[in-house]
């Protein structure tokens, strides 16, 4: 932007103040921007595109790192504290961006310092934290208030034979901007041997922190546990590819298939088909017919629509609001040259998508279902379309109807990740089913097991110990809670998941108090741990504590319009009614009715249970403690502490209650039995 016109650098200055007045707002965007500017959206990119050659988003983008910039020279302010403050909604990311502008790491710069460049977290403000409550702890701790020692100290790492990683090709043209082009032939390589059931293929995301990586081939293979590497380099010379690739056996650092392309760029599809079969060969893995199908499909014929494809790949694995909206016009520009291109459609889906999940207010329901109906009219066997429509269900809260074609998606392609994270979520949080959440979560860690930072790292293994607590496997389950804490001992939800871990192992409830109330006060805003803190004082008939600690929770949950815990209900209403405040307490025991009314999981019988026992319908409540003995694959939270509910305390004297309860134990232990087994058979555990 140097040497401006006097118009074109008012109009400049114009929108770089509008944008700093924004800069902590990581929603605000090139859509914010035209409506504060009183421009059209098209309008703007033009002029914007015309002053500055730079894209909207770009422009912002740049804006923003300027700041940043002037932010790590003038002040003590940490990177991450940084990248929030200048509106990115991740640290890594503004990591990111900050070396592709500057060409270097904003931890060098000024009194701002990295103490792990991608290992830096940030506690968000109220808000923008308690979206994670939300989605994450539902999973963690869902069914608390209603885990078996197997004598081994860690799950096995499964060694399999036929376990491959791309590595990020490197881009051997002095143009920069090749740089898509050749990403884009290690992603058709990536998805083609994903597409190979007899190939355990690691995730793009675990790859790509190896980019600018100085290790060597066997610290490499052994970091991500395969046996295969594959590194290729390349570059476009006008209408020319040029491609080395080489398919290295980890264990001895050598080579076993290797081979130089040059080609025209017209034959590129053939080229990444070809090599996906070379590997395959050089390895002896089984390749099905339906699988050579699904590799030899060609995305496009359409060469132009393609490049503008390939452009939008990165901007759309941001997954930030600007990277999306940075995608979004570059797929359209590919469907434009193409109308039949369904990866296209589908990632638009995906995107409109991630732009609405955290918002209250949703406004691309429709959007998300014509472009992912599109997506499957024009290849209902994609993966990515499957992934796009299985999206759509989720956003409209339909989870059940998401699961087939989810299932599908994984048919297609065994090795994605994504799949195999979205049907582990699925389990955890909407339909419960504590052995395929455990199951999927094994199977994300085989697929994802080196996330780019540790703090990705962090999380995968909390998503594990998690599921493995829940399924009873509690010694296992400390291992990896512990390793969640070891790469990010600031882990917001580890210490959480942690306490109730520990109380699974040692039944020390005082204990559980006392680190929960720990967490509570590094944050007083945490509601998660406010209303566990209460339910830990109910448990044991304190009921004065734990209306001291339900009433925030209470309070904050109106305040805020948030439908959060509603199983909690009725605890809360007791608690209320024991301290004389019967009105309130009939409101939050009518709230609690409707919820068993619409509750469609397995706990229902066990809810209506409560329910019924709380009215002093005894009878009732055992025949519905009788019917929940009979589901599968429920949590173990059920086991540690449904007697220890003050509503249970009637039905105790019940003559059924004993032989009831002892169902309910023995049919989590020979589900646990039952799912040992099978994950072994799979090679799982």
């Amino acid at each position: 932007m140097s040497n401006p016109s006097s118009h074109r650098s008012n109009f400049i200055e114009q929108a770089e103040a509008i944008i700093l007045e924004n800069l902590a707002n990581e929603q605000f965007g090139v859509s914010e921007l035209a409506d504060a500017m009183n421009m059209s959206r098209s309008n703007l990119l033009r002029k914007i595109k015309k002053q500055t050659q730079l894209s909207a988003s770009q422009f912002i983008r740049q804006v923003r790192l300027q700041e940043g910039m002037e932010l790590l020279k003038e002040t003590s302010l940490t990177v991450s504290e940084i990248s929030y403050q200048v509106g990115f909604g991740s640290a890594s990311y503004f990591i990111k961006c900050f070396r592709e502008q500057y060409g270097y790491p904003p931890g060098e710069v000024g009194k701002g310092t990295v103490e792990d460049e991608e290992e830096n977290s940030v506690r968000p403000h109220f808000l923008k934290r308690y979206l994670w409550p939300i989605m994450v702890t539902v999973a963690l701790v869902m069914a608390v208030g209603f885990f078996l020692y197997s004598g081994k100290d860690t799950v096995p790492k499964v060694e399999i034979e036929k376990s491959i990683a791309v590595l990020p090709f490197k881009n051997e043209s002095s143009d920069s901007t090749n740089l898509y082009f050749v990403n884009g032939l290690m992603e058709s390589s990536l998805n083609n041997l994903q597409k190979i059931g007899d190939l355990r293929v690691i995730s793009r995301t675990s790859v790509e922190k190896y980019r600018e990586t100085n290790k060597g081939i066997p610290e490499i293979a052994k970091e991500l546990n395969v046996n295969y590497l594959v590194e290729g380099s390349g570059q476009r010379v006008g209408d020319q590819v040029l491609l080395n690739i080489q398919l290295i056996e980890a264990s001895t650092d050598t080579p076993i298939w290797v081979e130089q392309y040059k080609q025209e760029v017209v034959d590129i599809f053939a080229l990444q088909n070809e090599v996906a079969r070379k590997i395959a060969a050089a390895i002896e893995a089984v390749v099905t017919p339906a699988e050579l199908e699904q590799i030899d499909k060609k995305p496009t014929d359409n060469l132009q629509a393609y490049d503008y494809y390939l452009q939008a790949l990165d901007p759309f694995y941001s997954r930030t609001k600007e990277g999306l909206e940075e995608a979004i016009p570059l797929f359209e520009k590919a469907i434009e040259h193409d109308p039949q291109f369904d990866q296209a459609y589908a990632n638009i889906a995906i995107s409109y998508y991630f732009l609405d999940v955290f918002q209250k207010q949703k406004q691309y329901t429709e959007r998300i279902n014509n472009f992912a109906d599109k997506a499957l009219l024009y290849d209902s066997k994609s993966d990515i379309s499957l992934i796009a429509k299985a999206l759509y269900y989720m956003h409209a809260e339909e989870y059940r109807l998401a699961l087939p074609h989810l299932e599908k998606a994984l048919e297609y392609n065994p090795n994605s990740a994504a799949v195999v994270q979205v049907l582990s979520s699925l389990y955890a949080n909407y339909i419960p089913n504590t052995a395929k959440y455990l199951e999927y979560a094994l199977m994300g860690i085989q697929l994802d097991i080196a996330a780019n930072d540790s703090i990705g790292k962090s999380y995968i293994y909390l998503n594990l110990g998690n599921a493995l607590i829940q399924t009873g496997f509690t010694e296992e389950a400390i291992t990896y809670i512990n390793k969640s804490l070891d790469y990010d001992p600031g882990n917001y939800y580890a210490p959480y998941v942690k306490a109730y871990i520990q109380y699974a192992k040692d039944g020390d409830i005082e204990q559980t108090k006392k680190a929960l109330m720990w967490e509570l006060q590094k944050d007083t805003t945490r509601l998660d741990i406010l209303q566990e803190v209460a339910k830990l004082h109910y448990f044991q008939a304190d009921y004065e504590n734990a209306f001291t600690y339900y009433e925030k929770f209470a309070e904050a949950r109106k305040a805020y319009k948030l439908n959060i815990y509603p199983h909690e209900d009725i605890k809360i209403g007791v608690v209320y009614e024991k301290m004389g405040l019967e009105e309130q307490a009939v409101d939050f025991f009518n709230a609690y009715a409707e919820y068993c009314e619409k509750d469609k999981s397995i706990y229902k019988s066990a809810s209506t249970a409560m329910k019924y026992a709380h009215e002093g319908k005894n009878d009732k409540a055992i025949e519905q403690l009788k019917v929940f003995a009979a589901q599968d694959n429920y949590q173990y939270w059920i086991l540690l502490f449904l007697e220890m509910d003050p509503l249970v305390e009637p039905l105790k004297s019940h003559p059924e209650y004993d032989e009831t309860i002892q169902k309910i134990k023995d049919r989590f232990w020979e589900n646990q039995a039952e799912l040992r087994t099978s994950l072994e058979e799979k090679g799982l555990l």
